[in-house]
């Protein structure tokens, strides 16, 4: 086992279908990691193919931490998974191995390494009551009345998310203060910036989105559709992040009856390569600093990466 990293993690930041999690697996054989998942949708066991979660034999062969370990009823947040990370890393650590952070997810990322601002939890009661009124009312309705009492928030929030929409209401009424008074508190990152080693991966524009229908028609031959028919079965509530995982609804509305299995095929492709296009414009928003490659052969990247962190 290799020890040149002088304590440091590794953090791998890329699109959905960029071959991030191959990539972690070679280089946690090369240097003894601890591949730890920082994907949003992968903490969820009730969704195994239609996250693309490392499969079994992966899981048992390298220790990871962190995937398919919520119930689909949760509604796993940022700050829960911040926890979560800092206990896996530590971890990781006291085992002598090298925590190596593999996934897409914006906000886990931005909680490992800048942290997250000190938002209180809403008031139980309050949550509750914004959840019906957006059971009730439209989004466009509720953005309004965010904008009366809360115009910068407001004017931040698009009129047609509602999630956003009813957290910047519930904070307002449980603590009687914006949330973008609590957004300008700094956060206490898990990892200071001397700590780690910041890479991110990039799948070739030309053939991303190939890949991507390839990797949904493997899904499918996996099992992805009883997967959803599985989830289904389960009734839970539509505001729950895991019925917003990539590919649930078009295979719910085939499921359903409204929609054939190439129109389910050909939305779920549609909002994944949609997905992976705000995940870049994020990328590179937030991480011009970090060093990037292509992946477009594994193995020649995986010696590039190596000789970049191992000189």
């Amino acid at each position: 086992m290799i020890q040149p990293l002088a304590g440091r993690a590794i953090v791998i930041a890329g699109p959905t279908a960029s071959g991030k999690s191959q990539l972690a697996s070679a280089l946690a054989e090369r240097l003894g990691g601890v591949i730890i998942n920082a994907d949003s949708m992968q903490v969820y066991r009730d969704l195994e193919v239609l996250t693309a979660r490392p499969q079994r034999g992966d899981l048992a062969r390298l220790p990871h931490a962190l995937y398919g370990f919520v119930s689909g009823q949760e509604a796993y947040s940022a700050g829960h998974y911040g926890r979560d990370a800092a206990a896996a890393i530590a971890a990781a650590r006291r085992a002598g191995r090298v925590p190596l952070i593999v996934g897409g997810t914006g906000l886990y990322l931005h909680a490992l390494l800048q942290g997250l601002s000190p938002v209180p939890t809403a008031d139980p009661a309050v949550r509750a009551h914004w959840r019906q009124q957006a059971r009730q009312r439209p989004a466009g309705e509720l953005h309004a009345l965010l904008g009366a009492r809360d115009p910068i928030m407001a004017a931040r929030l698009k009129p047609t998310d509602p999630q956003r929409i009813v957290r910047a209401l519930e904070v307002l009424d449980s603590t009687g203060r914006s949330l973008a008074d609590w957004q300008r508190q700094p956060g206490q990152p898990v990892l200071a910036a001397g700590e780690t080693i910041p890479l991110l991966v990039l799948p070739p524009p030309a053939s991303h989105g190939a890949a991507i229908a390839q990797r949904f028609q493997r899904m499918l031959q996996d099992g992805a559709l009883e997967e959803v028919r599985r989830l289904l079965a389960l009734e839970l509530s539509a505001e729950l992040p895991i019925m917003r995982a990539l590919g649930v609804a078009p295979l719910a509305d085939h499921l359903a009856g409204r929609h054939s299995l190439a129109a389910a095929t050909a939305a779920a492709e549609l909002e994944t390569r949609q997905y992976a296009k705000r995940q870049m414009t994020w990328f590179r928003r937030n991480m011009i600093s970090w060093k990037s490659f292509e992946t477009k052969e594994m193995e020649r990247t995986t010696a590039e990466i190596l000789a970049f962190i191992e000189p």
